[in-house]
């Protein structure tokens, strides 16, 4: 209990998530600060995309410039969605009392999206989905470019448009609560929204918008040049039974 000068007792909230009367089972705050967090967060993703430029180039000295962004942005995805979201996935009745790593930055990401650490079903199932799913597929997707491998196309659309997906209902259904409830998960400061929530979730739906326009044309080009083919063999045949 907070005591103002006048005396007057005001409830002190017992953690900074919105709704503030939400239950947090076991909340601690986070040990280490924002500056931190960010700079490991930052850290891991620089190593993440090292590695798979190491890997990438010396598999395939000779890969395109656009396919080792591609190679690069499919690692990424696959460590954050297996590691990072799979962390979530289990240990998500005790997000709000983690201290590693993962925790504190699960927690400090959940400023913008309280459910995170609520064990709200709808979060659960879409991460469960995302980590199982799309994170393996994304480490298949890299190296069936780095092998040049004909899948590429179709799961690197499969991939992408199960990300954009998820995202989509991730915004939804905050959104729809937002407006037909009138219930918020982020705090009120514009930097939590705009950035954590908006921004970072963004990635994954303007990305993967650019790598499925990609597979579709990739696709329709292939089909186009098969239909060509069948169509010049089938002149040469009638060409030759003329004859």
């Amino acid at each position: 209990m907070k005591v103002i000068p006048d005396g007057v007792g005001i409830p002190t909230p017992p953690h900074p998530y919105y709704p503030l009367e939400i239950q947090i089972a076991g909340y601690l705050a986070n040990e280490w600060g924002v500056p931190t967090l960010l700079f490991l967060f930052a850290s891991g993703c620089t190593a993440i995309f090292s590695v798979a430029y190491i890997v990438a180039t010396r598999i395939r000295p000779q890969i395109s410039t656009p396919d080792l962004i591609t190679i690069m942005w499919f690692v990424l995805s696959g460590s954050i969605h297996l590691f990072f979201e799979g962390f979530y996935v289990y240990n998500y009745k005790d997000m709000g009392s983690l201290q590693n790593l993962f925790g504190q930055l699960w927690k400090e990401y959940a400023l913008s999206d309280s459910r995170y650490l609520t064990q709200d079903p709808f979060v659960l199932c879409m991460e469960t989905i995302t980590a199982v799913t799309w994170g393996p597929l994304s480490f298949a997707v890299a190296a069936m470019i780095i092998k040049a491998s004909p899948y590429r196309y179709p799961f690197q659309a499969i991939v992408s448009l199960g990300q954009i997906y998820g995202d989509v209902l991730y915004y939804g259904t905050a959104t729809f609560d937002h407006w037909f409830y009138q219930k918020t998960y982020c705090r009120p400061e514009s930097y939590y929204y705009w950035v954590y929530f908006i921004l970072m979730n963004a990635f994954w739906i303007v990305i993967p918008g650019i790598l499925l326009t990609n597979s579709v044309t990739a696709t329709a080009r292939a089909f186009r040049g098969l239909s060509r083919m069948e169509r010049t063999l089938n002149s040469n045949g009638s060409a030759k039974k003329s004859l």
